[in-house]
């Protein structure tokens, strides 16, 4: 489905998220992904640990 994105597609969808979010905004949200991402990583990572130790 995702697959079959082009450079227009791609360029529209970027488009409308400078548009909605504003420029300036668009770092602090790509920070906060990035955290969020780092934060489930930990999560995930400690899940299994507990699981090795039982």
């Amino acid at each position: 489905m995702f697959g079959r994105l082009g450079f227009w597609e791609i360029l529209l969808i970027a488009l409308v998220i400078v548009l909605l979010f504003g420029a300036s905004k668009l770092p602090q949200l790509a920070r906060g992904m990035g955290d969020s991402i780092r934060e489930f990583r930990k999560a995930v990572k400690e899940e299994d640990a507990e699981k090795k130790e039982e």
